[in-house]
């Protein structure tokens, strides 16, 4: 769907099905090259094939007076309609054949299939219910609401807090394209769903709520968010028990996003900024290392990254010179490293000071080199790439949400590729090879193509989208019947037997949901079991969206358009 409305390849291929059953011509060659040109539009998700040919024998078709005359007069109007919304769908679309303006819409609503807590009366992925309504009532603290990070039923505040850090950073880097797109209002109340979280786990200066359900006993069944009865055990740090990571990363995010609200709820975007402030203080005054997490979100790089990731957002934020200081006294600590993640924060720090320092903060000029590192061993030509690809030309980091690296490191190309340009730069690696900004752009959109379609085996990896997308995406609330369907309740065990084992396609469609992807042959297995192929996270789309609305921006007026009504 796209706008609330079904896709135009839908229509198409609701239409045309209609019609073939019903026209007394589909034995005519014409109108079966029609037909099959709608056929071909749905089944391959708008993909790359051409369909001039069968287009002009449409066309010629429409043009012959005998066929009004000899048939019902219904049907050349239905195929009329049908060649209109086939221009316009393809007028949407890249050179690659993606409608990145669907791919955006889809990104984003896969957040609301991730939400925890009471859902708001307007959320459009009907098949989900109300969660976890009693979060931190056992510890008197309401901490309802967030988002589960993956295919679970906990949130963990940690990966949380990187993806609504990416998702505002998205916003803020491409917001003209979310609000042509018409996706702006429903890109901040994503961030929002986050950062509303936020406030209700900061219950003092020095005491910050970092997560919510039992990690162990949640991964033992499988039940839907709406059924679980699995212990909702609460976790929270403070000044004699720190966690300098998440707490550091909270305050990146309601940094970041205070100024995705700033033009629009100024009381909002103060209010956030004020408790990033708070927060930032307490990581950085109380510091220790967050255990709670593992071994499911433990963080290898250490704290430092966290620290200087959120005195860059409090800086770009609020222009206090504090911040500033604080970047440029630890540049040091800040080292070259060619993966950007959840965890390691150290290239996206690196490539946001670098693009502040080319718009003229000189005191930044030790990030610079650092980020033309990270690039040089990302590109795929540099002469100084130090990661691998796949055969198909993916980036492959590591099995298990590999989609995050490459979301991650796609979108830093992106933004690099900006800066890049806005000053007139190039990225030099080595003595043989060198990239403008248009390289770096051309990988970016390499990458996201390989995820819509572009790819060996000619699927999407989102969700809903394009030809062959995932059908069995490892998600316990999407792999069993709606609660709005089948009110009975699910146990943990019959989880397992009843869905988890199931050969069927998920009974709820997770629109814009990216999986981990391939393996590093580029082979793939849409099997709910298989969880480090098939398992999305929000910290994949959080990023992606920032990428995809890169490519939505260089979109002309017009070709945001996808529906008639």
């Amino acid at each position: 769907m796209i706008f609330g409305l079904p896709s135009f390849h839908s229509i198409l291929y609701r239409i045309c099905q209609f019609w073939s059953l019903k026209s007394r011509f589909r034995k005519g060659l014409a109108l079966r090259n029609l037909l099959s040109l709608c056929v071909d539009q749905h089944e391959s998700g708008g993909g790359r094939r051409s369909h001039s040919s069968k287009m002009k024998e449409a066309t010629k078709l429409l043009r012959n007076p005998k066929f009004a005359s000899h048939c019902d007069c219904k049907i050349p109007i239905i195929i009329s309609v049908v060649l209109l919304l086939f221009t316009l769908e393809v007028t949407a679309r890249t050179d690659c054949g993606f409608n990145y303006t669907e791919a955006l819409y889809k990104g984003i609503l896969f957040f609301e299939g991730q939400r925890s807590g009471k859902l708001p009366e307007d959320q459009r992925m009907t098949w989900r219910g109300d969660s976890a309504l009693t979060d931190g009532s056992e510890s008197n603290v309401d901490l309802t609401g967030g988002y589960y990070d993956a295919g679970d039923n906990v949130k963990y505040q940690f990966p949380m807090a990187f993806s609504i850090t990416m998702l505002s950073w998205s916003v803020i880097q491409y917001k003209d394209a979310f609000r042509n797109a018409g996706q702006l209002k429903y890109a901040q109340q994503s961030v929002k769903w986050g950062t509303d979280y936020f406030l209700k786990c900061v219950t003092g200066p020095t005491q910050l709520w970092v997560q919510a359900g039992d990690p162990n006993s949640d991964h033992n069944c499988w039940e839907r968010p709406e059924d679980m009865d699995t212990p909702r055990t609460v976790h929270q740090i403070n000044a004699s028990s720190p966690g300098t990571e998440v707490a550091a990363e909270t305050a990146a995010a309601l940094a970041a996003a205070s100024i995705v609200f700033k033009d629009d709820d100024a009381v909002y975007s103060e209010k956030l900024l004020d408790t990033a402030m708070t927060v930032f203080d307490f990581a950085n005054s109380y510091r220790g290392a967050y255990s709670d997490a593992c071994p499911f979100y433990c963080s290898t790089s250490g704290y430092d990254d966290e620290l200087l990731w959120a005195a860059a957002w409090l800086y770009k934020a609020s222009s206090l010179p504090t911040f500033l200081q604080y970047v440029v006294d630890n540049s040091s600590l800040s080292y070259v490293i060619s993966e950007f993640s959840w965890d390691n924060k150290h290239a996206g720090l690196q490539i946001l000071l670098s693009s502040l320092y080319f718009s003229g903060e000189t005191s930044l000029q030790s990030y610079p080199a650092k980020a033309d590192a990270f690039l040089c061993s990302t590109l795929p030509q540099s002469s100084q790439k130090t990661v691998t690809y796949t055969p198909g030309g993916l980036l492959y980091i590591r099995e298990g949400a590999n989609m995050q690296y490459v979301a991650g490191s796609s979108f830093l190309a992106a933004v690099y590729g900006d800066a890049l340009a806005a000053a007139n730069r190039a990225l030099v690696c080595g003595s043989s090879s060198s990239f403008t900004s248009s390289n770096l752009l051309a990988f970016a959109k390499s990458q996201l193509d390989y995820v819509l379609g572009n790819n060996p085996l000619e699927r999407s990896y989102m969700a809903g989208f394009g030809r062959n997308p995932p059908v069995q995406f490892h998600h316990r609330g999407a792999s069993i019947a709606s609660i709005r369907v089948s009110p009975e309740h699910v146990g943990c065990g019959q989880g397992y037997v009843d869905w988890f084992h199931s050969n069927n396609p998920n009974p709820n469609v997770l629109t814009g949901a990216i999986v981990g992807g391939p393996n590093s042959a580029d082979n793939f297995t849409d099997f709910r079991n298989v969880s480090s192929q098939t398992e999305p996270t929000t910290y994949i789309n959080a990023a992606f969206v920032g990428v995809i609305a890169k490519f939505v921006m260089n979109l002309k007026p017009g070709e945001h358009s996808l529906t008639l009504f």
